[in-house]
């Protein structure tokens, strides 16, 4: 499991560069809306892992609700600063740092959580069991996460060059589906989509990772220092498209649970 000092760090460093490369994170955010349709007027929705609040400002701009009070939930601090600035004229928006793993939030109090490409940061099985006792019966859970397949190239050009995890291994559907099970949820539905991204270098796909304040919880398991010839071996290793981009692949599990 990841160490939860790298991740608070690592997302706290990244939430000044956070925006200008989180496009992936904005069109994942459109479609799990799309999903969530509109609310209409609910007493309490917690955004999980808000981040710098793309989610809360799509659902106050597009008025997918119309009253009620939403918790705008991070683990790293500057995270939420960053996201009270964005919306600061709301009143209605309550700020809390608190890990997902442990909500700081009465049992059955909440009427919809919401999460965007956080919880694969996390223990899933304690995020969801979490959540669970959180909502209120018939409440509602929407979120996103990655796949297996995500960063699939990016891991085959490692393979080349030595045995170690240099990215973190994401839960398939399957496991997200046990773990769901587990949980003793009323129902839900999970949709698996893929998403490619292209850049011009292996070195730019790393600098958009370090932006969103992944490239040190992409480590996985290797403890080893990587070297600068490790890197230029596996940059070499990675196959480029038809077009000389490097392609970037990213599976996204769009999931909605009932209570």
């Amino acid at each position: 499991m990841l160490a939860k000092t790298r991740i608070k760090q690592s997302f706290a460093t990244a939430s000044k560069s956070y925006d200008s490369a989180a496009l992936l994170q904005r069109n994942v955010g459109k479609a799990l809306l799309q999903c969530l349709g509109v609310i209409g007027q609910i007493d309490t929705i917690v955004d999980l892992g808000c981040g710098t609040g793309f989610l809360m400002n799509e659902l106050l701009e597009q008025k997918l609700y119309t009253s009620g009070q939403i918790v705008a939930l991070d683990i790293a601090m500057p995270m939420l600063q960053t996201s009270r600035n964005k919306l600061k004229n709301n009143n209605s928006i309550t700020y809390l740092c608190a890990d997902a793993e442990y909500l700081p939030l009465k049992s059955q109090s909440v009427d919809l959580v919401i999460s965007n490409l956080a919880v694969q940061w996390c223990n899933l099985e304690k995020v969801l069991s979490e959540v669970k006792r959180i909502l209120k019966p018939d409440g509602q859970f929407f979120f996103t996460t990655f796949g297996v397949s995500t960063l699939y190239e990016l891991k085959r050009a490692w393979q080349e060059v030595d045995d170690y995890n240099h990215v973190n291994i994401f839960y398939s559907a399957t496991q997200v589906t046990d773990f769901l099970q587990q949980a003793d949820f009323q129902g839900f539905e999970l949709e698996s989509r893929s998403y490619t991204s292209s850049y011009e270098s292996v070195w730019d796909l790393m600098a958009e990772l370090k932006q969103l304040g992944a490239h040190t919880v992409m480590a996985g398991c290797n403890k080893q220092f990587t070297s600068r010839s490790a890197m230029q071996r596996m940059t070499r290793a990675y196959q480029q498209d038809k077009a000389g981009l490097i392609p970037s692949t990213f599976e996204v599990i769009m999931v909605a649970v009932r209570a």
